[in-house]
């Protein structure tokens, strides 16, 4: 039976806050003449706090489906593109990348009509997500193992405005927050010799309009989109210009209606131009102020030790733009803790950066305390300064628990990982996790964390320095 869809209730309140405050009040002058530099300058640290996650995010879509030129392109809007390999150093379009998936992509724009995806049925015992990312940076719902279970299915796709039927045939409706949006299927790969059976599964993920699924007549093409070109290095000096594109495609959440309206303050609003009409003491001070949301998200990306709290739905990360931008800062496109927690190795027992050009490192766990997990776990290995995966002489990126039966054990039971530059001997050779020579980043992910490790309940060891061999 076919199911009527109107606008998610959760734009109702928004809807109604925006009509009443047009009825009562006059529009207010953008942006603010009367506005002090003091004001600018707090103003726009909250506001690049708030932008500084989409433009991360807006980039890696543009690299990705829109600027055939860039060497990170994969394809088209509304196509998957699968990458039939993992991820190693020379993939640098991204932070603290994973190499115990294969990963495929897909950019939607959504503005026209929904699309369908469709999942293949896989393995009980394999592990699969896809990750769907709004344009604000929220994981707004994930559809695979944890969620869905293995068997397959299709799941609509929806964009913030549509309203229609959902036929016969769909497993169940995503609604976006966002116009456009960002995914990615995340397929596990157990072991070099599983890369073919993992390819089956990629070449098995499916997208097609609504029309097409439901063999009924296309509505009308969205207008084209005239995407501003973007670099890396552009994301944090034009933060604000590009906000102001993004915004269009993004619209309000209820409890941001009177966030969105101080940003206008200083010019930060849906296709306005920037820099805005305002004396140049206030735009110094928007300037100041926006230097004043880097470093403050400088200061704290060393210290972050776990994934919890970055990431997540609108919902969860309510209020909570620091955390977000943070997030974004250090890996963006992070997942949501209850499918992924990721305990990060930066700094050392005394809180120095982790060098294993210096020191040489061990994990160790106690006997029945490896990480709780419902499907695996992994830990792999990145430079320091990058963030990117490294070459080694045993072309061994991380240690999983797929490995678990050629692990040495403790004489106690435990577990003991080595993570430094040179081999800790051939004993000790499938313990291994090859480190470079200098400063170092180690990412622990447990997928489908237990209750004991959402709850902290089960802590994640400390990393040990030893001096070099």
């Amino acid at each position: 039976m076919s199911q009527a869809l109107g606008a998610p209730a959760r734009w109702i309140p928004a809807l109604a806050a925006l009509l009443l405050a047009a009825a009562i009040t006059p529009a207010a002058a953008v942006p603010d003449p009367a506005i002090t530099p003091a004001q600018a300058r707090a103003l726009a640290k909250e506001a690049f706090l708030f932008a500084y996650p989409m433009v991360e995010n807006y980039n890696r879509l543009y690299q990705l489906a829109v600027d055939k030129n860039s060497d990170q392109y994969k394809g088209p809007m509304n196509e998957i593109a699968n990458v039939p390999r993992v991820f190693g150093p020379k993939d640098s379009g991204m932070a603290l990348p994973e190499a115990d998936m294969l990963t495929s992509y897909l950019v939607m724009d959504l503005r026209a009509e929904p699309l369908v995806v469709s999942l293949p049925p896989v393995e009980p015992d394999r592990y699969g997500a896809l990750q769907l990312v709004d344009l604000y940076s929220h994981n707004t719902d994930y559809v695979g193992t944890r969620r869905d279970g293995n068997d397959g299915g299709n799941v609509l796709i929806a964009g913030p405005s549509w309203k229609g039927d959902v036929p016969a045939g769909i497993r169940r409706v995503v609604r976006s927050d966002t116009d456009l949006m960002f995914s990615q299927f995340r397929t596990q790969l157990r072991s070099a010799q599983d890369l073919e059976a993992a390819k089956k599964i990629q070449a098995g993920y499916k997208v097609q309009p609504l029309s097409r699924f439901a063999e009924s007549s296309a509505p009308p093409a969205a207008p084209a989109i005239d995407f501003p070109p973007i670099t890396r290095a552009q994301i944090e000096p034009d933060v604000f210009r590009y906000a102001n594109f993004l915004l269009q495609f993004s619209p309000a959440f209820a409890d941001e209606l009177a966030l969105r309206e101080r940003f206008k303050r200083i010019g930060v609003e849906i296709g306005a131009p920037w820099p805005p009409e305002l004396p140049a003491p206030v735009l110094q001070a928007i300037e100041l102020g926006r230097q004043d949301g880097v470093k403050a998200l400088n200061d704290s990306a060393l210290k972050v030790s776990n994934s919890k709290g970055l990431f997540g739905t609108h919902q969860a990360m309510e209020g909570k733009y620091f955390e977000r931008a943070l997030g974004a800062r250090l890996n963006l496109h992070g997942n949501s803790a209850e499918e992924v927690v990721s305990p990060i190795y930066q700094l050392n027992p005394q809180g120095q950066p982790l060098d294993a050009g210096a020191h040489d490192y061990r994990i160790r766990f106690a006997k029945d305390h490896l990480p709780p997990v419902d499907a695996f776990w992994s830990i792999t290995m990145y430079d320091g300064k990058t963030h990117q995966l490294i070459d080694n002489p045993i072309d061994r990126p991380l240690l999983d628990s797929t490995m678990l039966p050629q692990f040495k054990r403790n004489p106690d039971g435990g577990l003991t990982l080595y993570l430094q530059h040179a081999s800790p001997g051939a004993g000790l050779q499938a313990n291994w996790l090859p480190a470079p020579k200098g400063p170092m980043v180690a990412v622990l992910r447990l997928y489908r964390p237990q209750a004991a490790a959402l709850a902290d309940r089960w802590k994640a060891p400390q990393i040990e320095e030893l001096p070099l061999q």
